[in-house]
């Protein structure tokens, strides 16, 4: 896998956060940063999902429950 360098600046008390929650569950840093930025990405792309679901037009619930029963 093709590799890239991230670099950025954050305030010391989450640096040190972090160092600590590596340290005790034997990640490497760098492991820790990607898995992180992929669940924000994985979270976002989910949002737009729901928000996409939530435009999609209602139906009564009553409507659905006939048309389940027809299933039958």
């Amino acid at each position: 896998m093709e590799q890239a360098v991230l670099t950025a600046r954050v305030n010391k008390k989450v640096k040190k956060l972090a160092d600590e929650w590596c340290r005790s569950q034997g990640l490497v840093m760098a492991r820790f940063i990607e898995e992180a930025i992929l669940d924000k990405l994985e979270e976002h792309s989910d949002l737009e999902e729901i928000q996409s679901l939530r435009r999609e037009p209602t139906r009564p619930f009553s409507e659905v429950m006939k048309e389940l029963k027809g299933l039958k």
